[in-house]
């Protein structure tokens, strides 16, 4: 996967207005033989877009009216069991941002290992989004990730939301947990010298 850094997002959405969304759902375990995380997008939700092998026309990501980079899901979203593969099958299909009242713990920290947002909102604040895009599919949604602000600009209601400080840093510079540790290279080195010189000392 190519390494992205996390810029302001200002972008339509894909809703999905179920509840307790899970691993399976999101990407079926027969999908996960793959050795590589290039590809997992073309099965995401493929239960759910396909029935009896045709295309389910009114599901959100078939629905020609519905594109973006945000998805917009019910409460509970990436409940189930832990697979990795859920959230490179989000972000290998195009999505950047994930919206949802709740999140499970362990898909959370897949995505924010995976430059996949997961932001958490209120529940007033995902239904009126809800509402806002079956009002106007067009409806643009912002992300700043630096300032912790999502915005709908259909009504210009907006609202904080909270992120790890480190997994804000890795987001917005694209790191993964080597990446950080080398971005600190010249930090590190100049303790560990001025460790040196405290033993020489004594």
């Amino acid at each position: 996967m190519e390494i992205y850094k996390f810029q302001t997002i200002k972008s339509t959405c894909v809703p999905i207005h179920s509840e307790n969304i899970d691993t399976d759902q999101i990407i079926p375990a027969r999908f996960l033989k793959a050795t590589t995380r290039e590809g997992f997008g073309n099965h995401l939700f493929i239960d759910w877009r396909q029935k009896d092998g045709k295309m389910v026309a009114d599901f959100p990501l078939n629905n020609p009216k519905y594109s973006g980079q945000i998805l917009v899901a019910g409460k509970n979203f990436g409940c189930g069991s832990s697979r990795e593969h859920a959230a490179w099958s989000i972000f290998d299909y195009g999505f950047r941002v994930v919206i949802s009242s709740f999140f499970a713990d362990i898909f959370k920290q897949n995505s924010l290992n995976n430059s996949l947002l997961p932001l958490q909102v209120s529940e007033v604040f995902l239904q009126d989004l809800f509402k806002s895009i079956e009002k106007n599919p067009d409806t643009f949604v912002e992300v700043n990730l630096e300032k912790q602000i999502v915005i709908n600009h259909e009504n210009g209601r907006e609202q904080s939301f909270e992120i790890n400080p480190y997994k804000k840093v890795c987001l917005l510079n694209g790191y993964d947990d080597l990446d950080f540790l080398l971005s600190k290279k010249v930090e590190i080195e100049e303790f560990e010298s001025k460790k040196r010189m405290f033993f020489v000392g004594k």
